[in-house]
């Protein structure tokens, strides 16, 4: 059984959206604002049941390895000590 939280994404291949998305592998990247090729893409997932479990279980992955709250907290700390040296060292 998959994780409920273990589902494959469908989103625009915007900034933001592609970090996330790995296309083919844990979920589709479609054109922004194209319905067409949004609809596509969740009918795709929808007809195929071992793909969403597939694509499910990458972006799990993903999620966990890339986006854990521990990562994030500890790369954006990361990046407010790298702006604040820097100001420091402008005066």
């Amino acid at each position: 059984m998959v994780e409920l939280s273990a589902r494959p994404i469908v989103a625009s291949d915007v900034p933001g959206c592609r970090e996330a998305v790995r296309p083919g592998k844990n979920g589709i990247l479609v054109p922004p604002r194209d319905i067409d090729a949004l609809a596509e893409a969740i009918a795709a997932l929808a007809a195929d049941p071992a793909r969403r479990e597939a694509m499910g279980r990458a972006g799990r992955t993903l999620a966990e390895r890339c986006f854990a709250e521990e990562i994030v907290a500890r790369e954006t700390l990361a990046l407010y000590r790298a702006a604040l040296a820097e100001k420091t060292a402008q005066r």
